[in-house]
């Protein structure tokens, strides 16, 4: 996965092997895009998972489950 930008220009997910071993991570951070997915599936607020991580912003966590959202209506 590519690094996913917004109308508003917002990265959202960045990719490196130099990052954690080249898994997509919410850019500028070291957080795997995965764990908003445990999160939630856990039962966890969006609110635990900011509260949990805060180098992740809002806009990139609600960015992520939006384009989630997409593919999954194209699937």
């Amino acid at each position: 996965m590519t690094a996913m930008n917004t109308a508003t220009d917002i990265q959202v997910i960045s990719r490196s092997p130099e990052v954690m071993s080249g898994a997509p991570v919410f850019a500028g951070t070291r957080v795997p895009a995965q764990t908003i997915i445990d999160y939630l599936a856990g039962g966890h607020t969006l609110e635990d998972f900011l509260d949990d991580f805060p180098t992740v912003t809002r806009e990139q966590a609600l960015e992520l489950l939006a384009r989630l959202k997409e593919m999954l209506k194209e699937f």
